[in-house]
Order: C-alpha cells, then structure tokens, then sequence
C-alpha cells in the first residue's frame, strides 16, 4: 500500500488513496481493540442495504494500525453545501433521508446506545446529583433497537456523481434511540458553529419524521454529557453547557 496520496486528515487519523483503496492510518493513541472493533463494526453493516465501503484490510503499516477498505469517489455533503449555498436546504434534506434511511435498519449484534452512554456519563466531569439526574432522564426514555450512526455529519456523507449516498466512519456506531441520534447530529453542528444550519437539519427531521422537537431537545443534555468525555477542552465546556438545560 502507497501512503503518497493524503486524501483526508482527521482527530488521530490519516486518510490516504492508493487507486481504488482508502487506508485509514490510525495513530499510536489507537489500540488494537479500537481498530478491530470499528473495523467489525463496519463489516457488519456492510450487508444490510445500506451504501457503505467495503472493508478489506485490517493490518499494520509502519508500526500503526490501519484499516483498508473501499474508496468512494464523489464529494462530501459539506463540499457541495460550499459550493452551492442556494441549495442548503435540498442538501440538508438529503442529509435527513439518508439518516432515516440508517434508521429503519437493524444489526442486533452491535453495542446498545444506553450501555454506551451510560458508561460515559459515569466518567463524565459533572457533579453526582447531576450525573444520577442524567442518568434517571436516560432510563425513562423508551428503548428501541434502531441502527444509529453516532457521528453522522455532512462530512460522513459522500454523493458519487451518479447521486447515490455512501456513508462513512461508523466507529461509533450502535443500535438505540433515533432520536438520540438526531440530537447528536444536531450538537455537531453548534460544534462547528453552524447552529443556524443544525436548526434548519433539526426542523427538517422532525417534519420528514413526524417527530416532534421537543422529544429531540429532551436527549440534548443526555447526549451532550455523554460526548462531553472526548474532545478538545473548548468542545468539552460548550457540550457540559447543555447538561443543565432541561427546558425548550
């Protein structure tokens, strides 16, 4: 595999393409068990009706490890949201479709989105009545078993030029609550200070869905504190600032 061609930088990670590969390089931060499980977490989404890239390697390079898989060729919703502003909300729109389309999917054999978030919050940096108020709020909301992306965003979402959706990145992928999903999508965006964007995507989603708003906004603070364990300090103060927020 040729490391020549660097197609991609993300938090710890590497993107290269050599012909029709993508090599995701992983840094020393990553362990074995890291890759291995998102590696297999992919795969086992690879066959449910979904366009997802193919996973064909998982192997050292270097001393790192690295996962091989198919490459996409196309743009990113986020490149063609760049450079057609006047489309925003169609973009956006596709956006949502292809989310509800990963939605109405299931993989039994993947993580449950409550065990993850709650192991989270108990190492989360709040204090304990706060912590056992998220955890209270966690437990009453209905448990379902829906495919949730974990990390959906306009960057994780490439259009090939025949218009088919591929998505990538499901290292944070499980099976849970959509709406828990939306909410998170949702706080990407205000990490990225597209806050006006996010509110468009979130109101999109709940008239495409029929889900109402405020059931999404309930599992903010859920989700924010859940997230709020990664992260650079910045993130981390502004998603520990929803904790708190129970009204809307």
């Amino acid at each position: 595999m040729k490391l020549d061609n660097l197609v991609a930088i993300r938090k710890n990670k590497k993107i290269y393409r050599d012909g029709n590969f993508a090599i995701k390089v992983f840094d020393e931060t990553f362990s074995k068990i890291d890759v291995l499980n998102e590696a297999l977490n992919q795969s086992r989404v690879e066959n449910i009706g979904l366009n997802v890239p193919k996973i064909y390697e998982v192997t050292m390079i270097d001393g790192k490890w690295s996962i091989v898989s198919e490459y996409i060729e196309g743009k990113t919703l986020a490149q063609l949201i760049e450079e057609n502003p006047d489309k925003l909300e169609e973009y956006l729109e596709k956006l949502v479709k292809v989310q509800m389309d990963i939605h109405a999917k299931r993989v039994p054999l993947l993580s449950k989105l409550k065990d993850k978030m709650r192991e989270k919050i108990a190492i989360a940096d709040i204090d304990e009545i706060t912590k056992y108020d998220l955890e209270t709020r966690l437990e009453s909301m209905p448990r379902h078993n829906k495919l949730c992306h974990g990390d959906f965003d306009l960057t994780n979402v490439i259009i090939k030029d025949n218009g088919d959706a591929y998505v990538l990145d499901w290292a944070h992928v499980t099976q849970g609550n959509a709406s828990a999903d939306i909410a998170r999508t949702y706080l990407v965006f205000c990490l990225k200070g597209q806050k006006k964007m996010g509110k468009k995507y979130l109101d999109i989603f709940c008239k495409l869905s029929g889900t109402k708003k405020k059931y999404v906004q309930s599992w903010m603070p859920i989700v924010a504190a859940s997230q709020s364990v990664k992260g650079n300090p910045e993130e981390r103060d502004f998603l520990l600032s929803w904790v708190n927020v129970v009204d809307y």
